[in-house]
C-alpha cells in the first residue's frame, strides 16, 4: 500500500507512521525533507508582492522598548527602506495562489487530505527578527527556504494561557522552552496544534509555513446551525402535546429538555445536509473576490476545447468531492452540486489533474452532464482557461 511506502518528505517514516505517531501529538524535526530546496521566490519578489493591494501581508517589528509591533500591508518601497537591520520579520499569507512553482510544494503534502489544507504562507525575517513565543491551534509544517532560523518548542497551550498585552499578536507571557534547533534550506519541523514555539532569524532567512483548515467547536456549531435554518419552516417549533399538569407553573422540567434535545436531534443528525454544509464550509475560499469567472455558454466552451484550449484549477479555488446514496456531491468554492454517479472519473479528474483538455475529458464533452458540470465550474471561476 502507498500509505506505507517511506517518504523523504517525512525523513523516511511511511504517512502511516507519521499519522498514528506524530499528526496531531507530537514534534517531528526533518532534516532535509527536501534535500538542496532552493525557493521558487526571493526576498526582493516577497517584498514584491507585499506592495499588492490585493495580497495579505504583515510586518513584525521589535523593538526594544515597546517589544512587538504589528504592521498590515500594503506596503510601500519606502516602507523598506525605513526598517532597521535586525529585528523584524515580513509575512506574505496564501504565495500557492500567486506563485506556481510555490503551490507545487503541496505536492509532498498528498497523504493528507487535501481538503484540509489552508496555504502556503512564506515569511521573510533579518537576522533576529521572529514573531516571539506564540501558539497555533492548528497543524502546521516548517520548511526552511533560505538561511538559518533556530526553532524553540516548549509547553502544550491552550485560551487559558497567559499571554502579554497586546493588541494585536498573541505572545505568550511564559515560553517554557524544552528542545532547539537549527534549521538549515531542505529541513522541515512538523509542529501539532497547541505546541508553543519560537523561532529566531540567525541571518537573513526565509521559512515556509504550510498551515491547515481546522474549524473550531464555535465555528461548526454557528455556521451549521444557520445553515440548516435556511432548510426549517418557521412553523416547525418546539412543541409539548404531550405536556402533564405541573405542581410549579415556574419550573423548567426535564421533559422539556427530553423534547428540546429530540427536536435539536432529528434536525442536527441528517448526514446528507451535515456533509453538505461541511464540504462548503471547508471549501471556502480564503479570498472569494480572486475565484470570479466570465460568462460562457456550453457551445462556446466546447468550441474552445476542440481549438485546443486548456482549463486548469483556479488557484484560489477549492475543491472536494464526496459519495452519498443518490450520486455524488461536488465542493466547488463553498457551493456544492450533486452529480450522477456516471460522473465520478470526471469529477476526480477535475479535482487532481493539473490540466483538462479535450483528450482527457472528451469523452465527457458529448454527455450533457458532463458537459455543464465543466461550463459551470468555468463560470464560476473554480477552473479557468490555461492563457488568462
Amino acid at each position: 500500500m502507498t500509505s506505507d511506502i517511506p517518504l523523504q518528505i517525512l525523513g523516511g517514516i511511511s504517512a502511516r507512521e507519521f499519522l498514528r505517531d506524530y499528526w496531531q501529538k507530537k514534534p517531528l524535526l526533518i532534516r532535509q525533507a527536501i534535500p538542496g530546496f532552493q525557493s521558487p521566490i526571493s526576498p526582493d519578489e516577497l517584498a514584491g508582492l507585499s506592495l499588492e493591494e490585493d495580497v495579505e501581508s504583515r510586518l513584525v517589528i521589535e523593538h526594544g522598548e515597546s517589544p512587538w509591533e504589528l504592521r498590515r500591508g500594503p506596503f510601500t518601497e519606502d516602507t523598506y527602506q525605513q526598517l532597521p537591520e535586525r529585528d523584524w520579520t515580513l509575512l506574505v499569507q496564501a504565495v500557492d495562489q500567486l506563485v506556481p512553482d510555490v503551490a507545487e510544494l503541496i505536492e509532498h503534502f498528498r497523504f493528507l487530505p487535501n481538503w484540509r489544507i489552508d496555504d502556503v504562507m512564506i515569511s521573510y525575517a533579518a537576522p533576529g527578527g521572529g514573531v516571539g513565543p506564540h501558539f497555533d491551534n492548528y497543524d502546521v509544517f516548517l520548511l526552511q527556504a533560505h538561511g538559518q532560523r533556530r526553532w524553540r518548542i516548549g509547553q502544550m497551550c491552550d485560551s487559558e494561557s497567559p499571554m502579554l498585552a497586546h493588541g494585536d499578536l498573541r505572545i505568550l507571557a511564559d515560553f517554557q522552552g524544552t528542545e532547539e534547533w537549527v534549521l538549515e534550506p531542505g529541513d522541515m519541523l512538523y509542529l501539532p496544534p497547541r505546541l508553543a514555539h519560537f523561532g529566531t532569524a540567525e541571518d537573513a532567512c526565509m521559512t515556509y509555513s504550510v498551515g491547515f483548515r481546522a474549524p473550531s467547536a464555535a465555528e461548526v456549531l454557528t455556521h451549521f446551525t444557520d445553515f440548516l435554518a435556511q432548510f426549517l419552516p418557521d412553523e416547525e417549533r418546539y412543541s409539548d402535546a404531550d405536556l402533564q399538569p405541573s405542581d410549579d407553573p415556574f419550573q423548567i422540567q426535564s421533559d422539556a429538555l427530553d423534547r428540546l434535545k429530540a427536536l435539536l436531534a432529528e434536525h442536527m443528525s441528517d448526514e446528507r445536509l451535515l456533509l453538505t454544509w461541511f464540504g462548503q464550509f471547508m471549501t471556502e475560499p480564503r479570498y472569494p473576490e480572486r475565484v470570479e469567472g466570465p460568462e460562457l455558454s456550453e457551445d462556446e466552451l466546447l468550441s474552445a476545447l476542440e481549438d485546443g484550449a486548456i482549463l486548469v484549477r483556479n488557484p484560489a479555488a477549492r475543491l472536494a468531492w464526496s459519495e452519498v446514496d443518490i450520486g455524488l456531491l461536488l465542493f466547488a468554492s463553498g457551493q456544492s452540486r450533486l452529480l450522477p454517479s456516471k460522473l465520478n472519473e470526471l469529477l476526480k479528474l477535475i479535482c487532481s489533474a493539473d490540466a483538462l483538455h479535450v483528450e482527457n475529458v472528451g469523452r465527457w464533452l458529448s454527455d450533457e452532464d458532463g458537459r455543464a458540470l465543466l461550463c459551470e465550474l468555468v463560470k464560476q471561476g473554480s477552473l479557468e482557461f490555461a492563457d488568462e
